[in-house]
């Protein structure tokens, strides 16, 4: 078992890999190359400081982020359910592994500039508003894959995924009090900027090299 984070002892990242990435031809986007290393590198880099633990939501063999040392958590809704089952799966596998974890947040593995200070914000924004959960918006927009969930939840969500065939994150969200956390966009770089297709990762190189020399 890695290390507990002790700031953040209460929070389990959940790193979001189980889509079908067909706009890059299939297979991982996120292990594709970003500069010396993958996208998941550089997520991961910026996602472990400010968790107790990590785990990566990801479908198929999971020998192929054996490099990681992450525990690979299926998704427990068969048929790519999206998102939002992989935010179910975080909170099954968080209830069952970290008794004390009271949330879950979730990133997407194809943003390698993720804010490096976001579960502080959330929570701070969770506490602040009495909110039930919390999400990251940038540029006026929200980001509800970056979210911070309850463990508490579980079983509503699981209710509203499995039985009500939920599978949009607003679709839930709107039946709780939500906070947003807005981010902000700094030399033009959106910090949620994600690479979907190979111009997005020509683009994801040049964005690496402006951070470099700045």
């Amino acid at each position: 078992m890695p290390p507990e984070n002790a700031p953040y002892i209460s929070v389990v990242g959940l790193v979001l890999a189980g889509g079908l990435s067909r706009r890059m031809g299939g297979g991982d986007k996120c292990l594709l190359p970003l500069g010396e290393k993958t996208v998941l590198a550089h997520v991961l880099d910026r996602v472990r400081p400010q968790v107790s633990r990590a785990i990566l939501n990801a479908n198929g063999d999971p020998a192929r982020f054996a490099a990681y040392g992450l525990p690979v958590v299926p998704d427990i809704v068969e048929g790519f359910a999206g998102p939002l089952a992989g935010v179910l799966t975080g909170l099954d596998w968080a209830a069952r592994n970290a008794p004390q974890a009271k949330w879950v947040a979730s990133f997407a593995a194809d943003t390698p500039f993720l804010p490096a200070d976001l579960v502080p914000r959330l929570l701070e924004a969770a506490a602040e508003g009495k909110a039930d959960m919390a999400c990251a918006a940038s540029g006026g927009r929200a980001h509800p894959v970056f979210g911070l969930w309850p463990v508490r939840l579980l079983g509503d969500l699981r209710d509203a995924v499995v039985v009500r065939g939920i599978r949009k994150v607003d679709a839930w969200t709107a039946n709780y009090r939500l906070a947003r956390v807005e981010c902000a966009i700094e030399g033009g770089i959106d910090p949620f900027f994600n690479a979907n297709t190979p111009e997005d990762m020509a683009k994801a190189d040049e964005m690496l090299n402006h951070l470099s020399l700045a």
